[in-house]
This record gives C-alpha cells, structure tokens and sequence, in this order.
C-alpha cells in the first residue's frame, strides 16, 4: 500500500484525490490548515494566503474551528482515502485534555502538525505526555523554516524522554536536513518524513541512513504526489526499502 505520510486539507477535494489517484497513492495522512495555496489564481491572491501560512508559523494559530470544520469534512467524504491527525495549541494548559477530546474522541490517528515557533521546540512537551498516556500516538512537527537546528536538538531529546511515542520530523529538517538525518537516525523512536527537499542526494542519504524510519510524503498542496513518490523511487535503489518508505512504514505506525 502506498501512503503518503504528510498532506493538508485542499479545496476542492476532488482535486486532492485527483493528484492521489495520479500518484498511485492508496492512501494519505492529512492535516488540518488554514491557508489553501490551491486556490489562489495570481500572485496577489497567492500572497493572501501564504500571509495566513506566516501567521500561523509564527504561532498566531490556524482559525481552529473552521480547520477542524474543513478536516472533518473531508474525512467524512474520503474515509477510505484519508487518514486524519488532529493539531493541538501549544500555549494550551490542558494538552491531556485536547487529546482526549479532539484526537482520540474523534477517532482520529496521530497528531500534527505541530509548529512550535523558532527556539521553542520544547513547548511540545505536554503534547507527547498526552500521547504518551494513550497508547503512543504518532506526533508530526513541521521541521522546516521556522524550525531550527536548536529546535531539531530539543525535538530529539524529548523524543528520547518519551520513548513510547514516535515522533515525525516532517520536510526533511528543512535547510538543517544533516543535522535532522543524523540525530533522527541515532534516535530509534523518531522518523524523518521526506516531502519538500530541495536536494535529490538529501534524500537519499536520508534513506540509506535510516531505512525503516524515513517516510514518503508531499506536503501537498504545496509540493506534488507525483514530483514526491518519483523521487522516491529515483532515490531508492532496493525494492524492500522502497516498500517501506512508500507505506509499509507508517502503516506500522498507524496499526
């Protein structure tokens, strides 16, 4: 089964299964969102939504309701096609709670994507308590920009103080990928999700680093399903790794 580990809700939907369907792609896990870069039809609407982006990178939040609103529906629309994970504030003080509520009462299989500002990496902390406490719940955060290399540090100690619960460093680590390949590999609850480097070889160290932990991805809408499996499959020379990072990976972690 082909999974891809990283997508955020599109509008309209139909062309998220579309670009599935393109790509070969059983199946994806998605996440809630605000902007939708998919709709914008010239520049200036473009930068309208990519403002939305920096807001909520910036940790302004995501408008919680309308994202929730928007996942659940496409959940319910594609159950066989989507795999929903829920986000959670970080400035929340009730973190246990919030998962409770909003991930595990609604059914829902993980958590993420979490951005914490830049430098602040450890606000997730509750989070992983939380996860931890229900069974081990795989938790996503946004390794790119405004993640930082200090940040990627934190990441991996805390991933080592809650060992229970895998912890996904999405787009690869961003612009400090070495550094997120090297501490992932030498972490054994933490993986890598592959969506949005810019770099062909990036990949495939990552790959032959870590095998069985780095997971394909797009991050559509703002990389593609097909731009992302073929360099996968560009970047992977055994057959049984390719297996894993297209699916067979994070279908263990979802089971």
């Amino acid at each position: 089964m082909i999974i891809d580990a990283h997508s955020h809700v599109h509008e309209p939907l139909t062309d998220h299964i579309a670009l599935l369907d393109e790509a070969g792609v059983d199946k994806t896990v998605l996440f809630m969102t605000r902007p939708h870069p998919e709709r914008a039809g010239t520049l200036t609407e473009l930068r309208t939504e990519m403002d939305l982006l920096t807001q909520a990178l910036a940790g302004g939040g995501l408008g919680r309701e309308a994202a929730t609103r928007e996942l659940d529906a496409a959940l319910a629309a594609y159950p066989d096609r989507f795999i929903g994970f829920a986000s959670v504030p970080l400035d929340a003080p009730d973190a246990e709670a919030i998962v409770e509520r909003e991930v595990v009462g609604r059914g829902l299989r993980g958590i993420g994507e979490l951005t914490p500002p830049p430098d602040q990496a450890g606000l997730i902390e509750p989070v992983l308590r939380a996860a931890t406490d229900h069974g081990g719940l795989p938790v996503v955060v946004h390794g790119a920009a405004p993640t930082t290399a200090a940040d990627l540090r934190t990441l991996t100690d805390l991933a080592r103080r809650y060992p229970r619960v895998p912890l996904v460093v999405s787009q690869l680590g961003g612009a400090h990928w070495m550094d997120a390949i090297e501490l992932v590999r030498d972490t054994p609850n933490m993986y890598l999700e592959l969506s949005t480097a810019s770099i062909i070889f990036a990949v495939r160290l990552a790959i032959a680093e870590i095998p069985e932990r780095t997971l394909f991805g797009s991050d559509a809408p703002y990389g593609d399903p097909v731009i992302a499996r073929t360099t996968v499959e560009r970047a992977t020379g055994s057959p049984r790794v390719r297996e894993l990072v297209l699916g067979a990976t994070v279908q263990e972690l979802l089971s």
